[in-house]
């Protein structure tokens, strides 16, 4: 079980946390929601949950709940610029499908 990040997300994240000042690292979660049924949740981790996984790529922790675990176990997180648009990128391999608009996906 792993979740990874690339030196581009990896360097997004420490500059990020170095400007907010504070926060342990990544939290990424899933939740039910869209036309397709799952979204990733993206956020800082201020605190270690009783539940969390805590992945750690390029010395940046990623903390996953437990629940969330099973369904984006092996992704790797991107972080992209495309003209004035950022954001992550997730390779998720148990994705089965998106919807139109790729904010959703199905397992």
């Amino acid at each position: 079980m792993a979740i990874s990040l690339t030196e581009s997300a990896a360097e997004r994240v420490r500059s990020r946390l170095a400007s907010r000042g504070r926060g342990l690292g990544l939290r990424l979660g899933v939740k039910a929601t869209g036309c397709s049924g799952w979204s990733y949740v993206v956020d800082y981790a201020d605190e270690v949950r009783p539940d969390d996984r805590v992945f750690e790529t390029s010395g940046v922790k990623v903390y996953v709940d437990a629940a969330s675990l099973a369904t984006i176990d092996g992704t790797r997180i991107d972080f992209v610029r495309q003209g004035l648009n950022e954001s992550f990128r997730f390779e998720n391999p148990n994705v089965r499908g998106e919807c139109g608009c790729g904010e959703s996906f199905t397992v």
